[in-house]
């Protein structure tokens, strides 16, 4: 008799969906009852659902140390770009999904986004600083393209001359050009475009639904031909199998247009971790044990770290060794001029979704 398999799934980053921590009730697929079945061997494709989030706030305040913005707005819970490694993964748990599978396939979508933004700024408390956008999932995610609720938001931050900082994976950034650019100009926005790795085949596998490493760079050069500032994020940096891409991510930025540069070293918490041995294992079986052993190396024998000051960096002779590798670099290609600064001065609420002016 054969092994039992499960189905595999192209397309995602996940293979996996983890046991929900806060389900006492786990669902595990059972195949004992099948000799062979040729829909196992076969490639299963997962098509993406899109599901309405009623939330009724959107701007979101943290007191992170290790996070270098207070404010931010995500536009969609979970994110169908599908990366192995997402440190959000563990957040679609809460909402009764799995942290694998289910956070790229079942996106929420708060479709008032735009219009909870415009009430938050219009708030009498509200004292203008810096929000970011894609704090958590990926705010140009595919979900984007049909929802276009971040350019929604984009409109009103404009409006109300409200700074912005943008992270993301995706070329659609440049797609709102037309609106980043009069931001830009008032010195209302900064976008950081993630750049992982140059090899499009290894994107290919970590990052299925994010665009190409080639057209993020395009966007790069897009975006500062704009004159939007930019800058790149090497986010994550995964010991001993995209840390030695530093110096050569960093050039390609540079010579793109960049500005600024920022990275941080995977974290693996809660449910992240299963997914992303899980992932090494079907798609780098070669490089897994030195990839573990590499990160372990950064994170005192262990595979994650959560201490406040070290969760983003790791620690020990590797980390420091990142960290060395990155500065240095960052140097030589300029990137250490950073980005201008925002200009919170013109902020002024913007009109009431009702259209009727306030009267103080």
């Amino acid at each position: 008799m054969s092994v039992p398999r499960s189905p595999k799934v192209v397309g995602r980053g996940a293979g996996i969906d983890p046991p929900n921590r806060f389900e006492a009730v786990h669902r595990e697929a059972d195949y004992e009852h099948l000799e062979y079945d040729e829909t196992l061997e076969s490639p299963q494709k997962l098509a993406t659902e899109y599901i309405a989030d009623n939330t009724q706030t959107i701007v979101a305040e943290n007191d992170s140390p290790d996070v270098g913005f207070r404010y931010s707005v995500n536009p969609y819970r979970g994110c169908s770009h599908g990366c192995a490694y997402c440190y959000a993964r563990p957040g679609h748990e809460y909402l009764g999904y799995g942290a694998g599978v289910d956070f790229e396939t079942k996106i929420l979508v708060k479709h008032r986004a735009p219009e909870l933004l415009r009430e938050f700024l219009g708030r009498p408390s509200w004292k203008p600083e810096t929000i970011v956008f894609s704090g958590v999932t990926d705010c140009y995610q595919p979900a984007e393209r049909q929802f276009r609720l971040t350019r929604g938001c984009l409109e009103v931050a404009l409006e109300a001359r409200q700074p912005i900082g943008i992270i993301t994976k995706n070329a659609l950034v440049v797609r709102d050009l037309d609106v980043l650019a009069p931001m830009a100009a008032a010195g209302l926005v900064h976008v950081n475009l993630s750049i992982t790795t140059l090899d499009a085949e290894l994107a290919r596998g970590m990052e299925p639904r994010t665009s190409t490493p080639a057209a993020r760079l395009r966007a790069i050069r897009s975006l500062a031909d704009a004159g939007v500032p930019a800058a790149v994020m090497i986010g994550p940096v995964i010991p001993g199998l995209n840390d030695s891409e530093i110096p050569a991510i960093l050039k390609a930025a540079a010579d793109a247009g960049a500005h600024g540069a920022g990275y941080v070293v995977l974290r693996l918490p809660w449910s992240v971790r299963p997914v992303f041995l899980d992932w090494l294992s079907r798609i780098h079986p070669e490089a897994q044990q030195r990839v573990e052993a590499a990160i372990r190396s950064t994170r005192g024998g262990a595979m994650n770290g959560t201490a406040w000051g070290e969760r983003q960096r790791g620690t020990g002779i590797r980390a420091e060794q990142i960290k060395l590798l990155f500065q240095t670099f960052k140097k030589k290609y300029g990137l250490d001029r950073g980005l201008p600064a925002y200009d919170t001065s013109q902020f002024r609420p913007p009109r009431p979704a009702s259209g009727q002016m306030q009267l103080f």
